[in-house]
């Protein structure tokens, strides 16, 4: 049998665990409560949620009651007083690292920079910073819609989705600088990369250099937990999987050393029974 081990950064992030924490009391104050999309992106977690009467609901017109807490991604300012003109109360579990970004973008904004935001488009968290700039703004993986803008803004400012790889960021605003440096620009880069993502992926990137086979526990729809099997896989054999029972007894054959690593918003209990099952796993 290989040997097992875990990566020495697993379980909820600081963030997640705070607006569970949050939810839960608030779930139980009130009995039962609706978030206005997933608080976070575990289909395990929310499963445990809902059997306390936490009920998602993906557009303000869906909302019955008269509270909605936010989620652990943010919300634009624009979406929370929308709410509130509703007489609906805002609970915010928006963690404190994507805090940070929205306030760093809507900064610069009011100070004349056009912001650039190094994610996805179409994840929440990148959408409300976006807000946050008040629209003034674009979030992009690629610099090529930056070098199209015509004309260049002279003012640019950078920052990042919190979850993303701070060398894929780094590069990425090397390239903004090589093109924008020949047009009298001036630019402010702002790391807003969450420190326990960048801890996390170190982490699991030293066990991965060791390991014949990763496994990565999480949601398949969270953008952290797949930036992790991304980093993996270009180091040794990974694979994403949301339960222990995914994990086939064939996936130990010819491996010496398999490791694991969770993103952010995996319960350590998630991860635990990986482990088990990994160990009480008949041989191939």
């Amino acid at each position: 049998m290989p040997k097992i081990e875990k990566a020495t950064k697993t379980g909820f992030c600081f963030g997640v665990r705070r607006a569970i924490n949050l939810l839960e009391k608030v779930a139980r104050e009130r009995d039962g409560v609706e978030t206005l999309g997933a608080v976070v992106h575990n289909q395990q977690v929310l499963k445990k949620l809902s059997d306390i009467g936490v009920r998602v609901v993906n557009k303000i017109d869906d909302i019955e009651g008269d509270v909605v807490v936010t989620s652990s991604h943010g919300v634009s300012p624009a979406l929370e007083d929308e709410l509130r003109s509703r007489h609906i109360d805002v609970i915010s579990t928006t963690c404190p690292f994507v805090r940070r970004a929205q306030v760093s973008a809507r900064r610069l904004a009011e100070s004349g920079f056009f912001v650039i935001v190094y994610g996805d488009a179409q994840h929440p968290e990148v959408k409300g910073i976006l807000g946050w700039a008040k629209d003034r703004g674009l979030a992009t993986l690629d610099e090529e819609p930056i070098t199209k803008l015509e004309p260049l803004p002279r003012r640019l400012g950078i920052l990042s989705q919190t979850t993303q790889v701070p060398a894929h960021f780094a590069e990425f605003t090397k390239k903004i600088i090589d093109h924008a440096l020949t047009k009298d620009s001036e630019i402010r880069i702002i790391d807003t990369i969450c420190h326990d993502i960048r801890e996390r992926q170190a982490t699991a990137l030293e066990l991965a250099h060791r390991a014949d086979l990763m496994l990565v526990v999480g949601g398949r729809s969270s953008a952290n937990t797949n930036r992790l099997a991304e980093l993996c896989s270009q180091v040794t054999e990974t694979l994403l999987i949301e339960t222990a029972e995914e994990i086939q007894p064939e996936w130990t054959q010819g491996k010496n050393l398999i490791g694991v690593t969770a993103g952010a918003s995996t319960a350590e209990q998630s991860v635990e029974e990986v482990m088990k099952r990994l160990h009480n796993l008949p041989s191939p």
